[in-house]
């Protein structure tokens, strides 16, 4: 840009704002989860046109027995019409609830257990080239069953949602051969095993700081529920 033309990056490697001036802004579409709007960006003097998803955020949660075992959910999901071996998740869809709290709800309400112990995983950016929707994945262990099971809470896809126990290894595994592709699942997975792997040392508090949200909400990237 500018008349520079070395591309090598010499800077610090980690993610920073850096938004661009929106000259405009105009709602395309308003839906309960996410809205779609049209931005006009000021892009270094050039004037661009950028369609965004403005989405609410989620949580995810890898819960992992005392044999080491993922737990997994086997939901439908229709824009790709599949069935699909995933986390337990959620939308951030309550306001003021805490991302934690939201995720220790939907691990009861789709699985039917509860964790004694909760910690950050590993934050993403679901497709940061059209979404603003920032998933935080926890880390839940100590599970013990909820007396009376899984509360019958959801309808159509989530009302039947059959669990498997997934050795880590093995569930490592079934991402490196694509036999399992959700996000949140590929990106759990394989966190958790590289965390297993480093002794779970290098893990977050469950309420630590989640700055990329804190962005997404200080800029109106976040759709209100």
């Amino acid at each position: 840009m500018n008349g520079v033309c070395d591309e090598e990056w010499a800077g610090l490697v980690a993610d920073v704002c850096e938004p661009r001036p929106i000259v405009s802004s105009a709602k395309q579409f308003t839906g309960r989860i996410w809205s779609v709007r049209t931005d006009s960006v000021n892009f270094d003097g050039q004037l661009i046109e950028r369609d965004i998803l403005v989405h609410l955020g989620a949580v995810a949660i890898i819960a992992i027995d005392d044999q080491d075992r993922v737990l997994l959910i086997r939901q439908y999901r229709h824009p790709v019409a599949m069935a699909l071996f995933e986390p337990p998740a959620g939308l951030l869809d309550i306001s003021g609830e805490s991302p934690q709290v939201t995720a220790a709800r939907e691990l009861a309400e789709e699985s039917g257990y509860q964790a004694a112990s909760w910690q950050v995983l590993v934050d993403f950016l679901n497709s940061p080239g059209g979404s603003s929707e920032a998933i935080r994945v926890y880390l839940a262990r100590g599970l013990t069953p909820l007396v009376g099971g899984r509360a019958p809470t959801g309808e159509a896809e989530e009302a039947y949602l059959p669990r498997v126990w997934v050795p880590l290894e093995a569930a490592k595994d079934l991402v490196m051969t694509g036999a399992i592709g959700s996000p949140s699942a590929v990106c759990g997975i394989l966190a958790a095993w590289a965390a297993r792997e480093s002794g779970w040392t290098n893990l977050r508090p469950a309420n630590g700081p989640w700055p990329v949200r804190d962005l997404l909400l200080a800029q109106g990237r976040v759709h209100s529920s």
